[in-house]
């Protein structure tokens, strides 16, 4: 099998120029793409990729979709006050949705990360395996290192994980302690004063 690279015109030669390209690879692709990648893949400046992303995103005021910087890169969306009905047209007829097992699962290790699965299971209470897989095999969870001292897997959720949440990091998730009761609060549910 022979190897013959894709020669590929000079971007700004073709209709539409850098901006165009840059709209031609953010249609095919299926997780986001940073503006490096778009940069090294079209032959052009990295600073001109950014600036065609910002003048996108700027033209779809008042359209369906939206340009979105997600999980370290860009991807188009569509907008999110159309959601109801995206989300009617994707689910109807699936049971695709997570249950309260795997939100819970999901939960601790997105604000534990990374973790591992014994901790999971002894902050749930429950054993964690299968529901562990089920997260891996939707891709929301990864194995993200060893723990030195056990030798134990240490879990992490991944760039899809933000990417479905809307999220450019974990450090957007949102913080807990609003929804956690205060010190008074817990002396007032503890059965032994």
């Amino acid at each position: 099998m022979s190897e013959h690279p894709v020669t590929a015109p000079d971007v700004d030669d073709l209709p539409g120029g850098l901006q165009a390209g840059v709209e031609a690879i953010l249609m095919v692709v299926d997780e986001p793409v940073t503006a490096a990648r778009l940069a090294s893949v079209l032959g052009a400046d990295g600073a001109d990729v950014v600036a065609a992303l910002e003048r996108i995103r700027n033209s779809l005021e008042g359209r369906g979709y939206e340009l979105r910087e997600v999980a370290g890169g860009w991807r188009f969306f569509s907008r999110r006050d159309f959601a109801p009905f995206v989300s009617r047209f994707v689910i109807d007829g699936q049971t695709a949705r997570l249950t309260q097992a795997a939100l819970e699962t999901l939960s601790v290790v997105a604000y534990r990360q990374p973790v591992a699965r014994g901790r999971i299971a002894a902050i749930r209470g429950v054993n964690v395996d299968s529901v562990m897989r089920t997260l891996a095999t939707r891709g929301l969870i990864e194995e993200a290192d060893t723990d030195p001292e056990t030798g134990a897997v240490l879990y992490q959720t991944t760039s899809y994980f933000l990417e479905r949440l809307g999220l450019g990091s974990i450090s957007e998730l949102p913080r807990l302690s609003p929804h956690l009761p205060g010190i008074e609060e817990l002396d007032a549910l503890d059965p032994n004063p």
